[in-house]
């Protein structure tokens, strides 16, 4: 129905049009005419109204009017890709400008021209009319960096000189979306995600051509997303998630269909010559005015004879052309739907792989854990017993290697959540210098037990406030120390924080942990990052340890978008050092002081335990007593259920998740329909499915890991009776 109207109403606005347009100028009506026939994708009549307000402006000896007209077909050919014609027309619009005073039009021409030889990869040329167009800007006191610095930016990278492109594109994506008139921020944040990708920081050029996509939603600049898409697939590839991958690159192909189908519907190659002929003609014309009648018919029907051949001969090489063309892309897509296929298997197979090593490492974790929470729990209660003097070495001995246990466990499930994509990274404010000082603060000991000399040089630039992941710098932190402690001896370890680049939002900081100690052979630093290596045998009996903790490092730091690197030599001393690109934060920190407790708070209350290991009962029912709290023992989640829903005389319940029948979570569910106050702990030998929010979200008040770390146990106990 719309189509309708437009076409009942488009005559009335031509004629007024027209009549409006014959009154002041003629050149700006068929400009006008030009331009509206583009917007409908009518290119074949956009190129002649161009062209009679070319012809217009030259009767009437108009320079301003030719530059106009010139410029608006050269927009055209721009736009259809046609682009040698395009760089003639804009080249005679600005012969026309100069003859005037200077303008932004006569700005804009070398600016499209600059363009054009961007397009033909003349960039020393595209250089130079830039330059031609930012000199007349500045003769008229306007502002054109944004678009300019765009360019700019491009033809840096297009000669190497990334540094000085990302300069220029950082300061273009810094600015306001309101304030991206030219729409320049999305192109500036593809070119950026396209230099990170070179440089191998995948995860960072994926969250460059993320935002490049969101902002790239202008119907106008199709090929724009089309590219965007593509190297997000790429990148994706990169980043080994093959699902992403593919979805971008079908979305990439569908858009490229949609654009071919747009293109063809603006103007084929018969309306191109037509027209290009259409102009021929008028001087063939005007030439045979001047000759006899006959002279005219024969050159004319000549001409006639000639075009039809050149026609005919046109259409055969289009036709085959088009023929061959629909054959390669018929193979090529067959080829694709194979290739998708294979691959759909591969990730298939993969994800089965990776689902049942995480549900082995999930049961293994727990059923290691249960048994271990009674070593380490007996061995606290045999501690705390006053034994013997000849026996406190043993139990010593004993609580070291269920530490040693647990720490070896927790390494082996926190590489496994990495590899198996369970892992998001949190974006949040925090200190980074304070960050820094409490992790010293919390190694002082083992820096002591050494004879270290332990600091820490911050630049004073960094921001204090970053956005970003501190949970994951403290792991990549506190590994990294702990090695270069554990492996120095009455020597020194630094860490040096130094900012190496900023922009509006974000911060690039290089972080360099360096010792003096024993150093890594040079034949074992390419196997340094690999699980449980370590520099020799010898060292591994010496000072112990899982070989995990640089395996986990390197895929968190990964993880992050960064790259870590090692600089050691054999009795000089170890450097490993990694950058980060982090948003600069913009909340204020408030730092939360550990809640103390008194035992006063424990004495006397009444507390349910819900577990069915006998050993555990045991312990657990010693560990409360110690603290004079009355213990009540049930096996199964049913029967605390029928319980809580009867007697209410209980302060707290302490509910393992895995119990025989229902299980502690179900458990909870059911509770919390009659008792939505009750203090619910979970006690879990945590797998690498569960996680704090999980259990919490089942109406679970807090949550204790097994094995218990007795002052913690109590901590949580006290601050939920409180």
């Amino acid at each position: 129905m719309k189509w309708i109207w437009i076409f009942i109403l488009l005559p009335f606005v031509l004629f007024g049009q027209k009549k409006s347009a014959q009154k002041v100028d003629s050149t700006a009506y068929y400009i006008q005419l030009a331009e509206f026939n583009k917007k409908t994708n009518n290119y074949k009549a956009s190129l002649a109204n161009s062209q009679k307000a070319y012809n217009y402006a030259k009767t009437k000896n108009d320079n301003n009017g030719k530059g106009n007209a010139l410029f608006s077909l050269g927009k055209i050919y721009f736009d259809l890709k046609m682009t040698n014609d395009a760089l003639e027309s804009f080249s005679k619009s600005a012969d026309s400008y100069s003859l005037l005073p200077p303008s932004t039009d006569y700005a804009l021409c070398y600016y499209n021209m600059g363009l054009c030889y961007m397009n033909l990869e003349n960039f020393e040329k595209a250089e130079d009319n830039f330059d031609k167009a930012q000199s007349i800007y500045d003769l008229l006191k306007i502002d054109s960096s944004q678009f300019l610095n765009l360019q700019k930016g491009i033809l840096y990278k297009n000669k190497g000189k990334t540094e000085l492109a990302s300069k220029l594109f950082s300061e273009i994506i810094s600015k306001d979306n309101s304030n991206d008139l030219f729409k320049t921020k999305a192109e500036a944040l593809y070119q950026l995600g396209s230099i990170e990708e070179e440089l191998k920081h995948h995860n960072l050029a994926a969250n460059y051509l993320t935002r490049a996509l969101k902002l790239s939603v202008d119907d106008e600049n199709l090929d724009q997303k089309a590219k965007i898409l593509l190297d997000l697939s790429r990148t994706y590839e990169h980043l080994l998630d093959t699902k992403k991958s593919y979805n971008y690159l079908k979305a990439h192909l569908d858009l490229k269909d949609s654009i071919r189908h747009l293109n063809n519907k603006k103007l084929d190659v018969n309306d191109y010559v037509n027209f290009k002929e259409g102009e021929r003609m008028k001087a063939i014309d005007q030439m045979a005015k001047e000759n006899i009648a006959q002279q005219k018919t024969n050159k004319f029907a000549k001409l006639i004879s000639i075009l039809a051949i050149a026609l005919i001969t046109i259409l055969s090489l289009l036709s085959l052309s088009l023929y061959k063309n629909n054959i390669i892309r018929t193979q090529s897509n067959n080829t694709l739907k194979e290739k998708n296929f294979e691959l759909q298997i591969a990730k298939d197979n993969a994800e089965k792989a990776s689902k049942a090593r995480a549900e082995f490492l999930s049961t293994v974790s727990h059923e290691l854990r249960t048994p271990l929470n009674a070593i380490n729990g007996i061995t606290h209660l045999l501690i705390e017993d006053n034994p013997k003097e000849n026996q406190i070495n043993y139990l010593n001995s004993l609580k070291f290697s269920g530490n040693y246990l647990l720490t070896f466990i927790n390494e082996i499930l926190e590489i496994n959540r990495i590899d198996s994509n369970t892992i998001e990274i949190e974006y949040i404010n925090f200190n980074i210098k304070q960050l820094l000082l409490d992790i010293k603060n919390s190694m002082a000991e083992i820096a002591s037990n050494n004879k270290n000399k332990f600091e820490l040089e911050i630049d004073d630039t960094i921001p204090d406030i970053l956005l970003g992941d501190p949970t994951k710098l403290s792991q990549i932190f506190i590994n990294l120390i702990n090695n270069a402690l554990k492996f120095t001896k009455n020597g020194e370890v630094t860490v040096v924080a130094r900012l190496i680049e900023s922009g509006a939002d974000y911060s690039r900081i290089n972080f360099a942990i360096k010792d003096n100690g024993i150093g890594i052979p040079e034949n074992k630093q390419e196997t340094i990052f690999e699980s449980f290596s370590q520099g020799s045998i010898e060292i591994n009996r010496k000072y112990g340890g899982t070989g995990l903790g640089l395996t986990i490092v390197k895929k968190i730091v990964d993880l992050l978008g960064g790259e870590i690197n090692l600089k050691s030599e054999v009795g000089v001393g170890t450097t490993f050092d990694f950058e980060l690109n982090l948003f600069n934060g913009t909340q204020e920190i408030i730092v939360e002081k550990p809640k103390l407790y008194s035992d006063d708070v424990l004495k006397g209350k009444n507390i349910l335990v819900v577990e069915d290991n006998k050993i555990n009962q045991m312990i657990t029912k010693k560990m409360l007593e110690k603290k004079e709290i009355h213990c009540f023992i049930i096996d199964n989640g049913e029967e605390a259920v029928e319980i809580l829903s009867k007697e209410n005389h209980y302060d707290l319940v302490l509910m393992d998740v895995h119990l025989p029948g229902i299980n502690g979570t179900i458990a909870t569910q059911k509770v919390r329909e009659f008792d939505t106050k009750k203090a619910i702990i979970a006690l879990t030998a945590i797998s690498l499915n569960e996680n704090r929010d999980m259990l919490l979200s089942f109406g679970m008040t807090d949550v204790i890991t097994k094995p218990f770390e007795p002052e913690n146990f109590y901590r949580v106990i006290a601050s939920n009776l409180i």
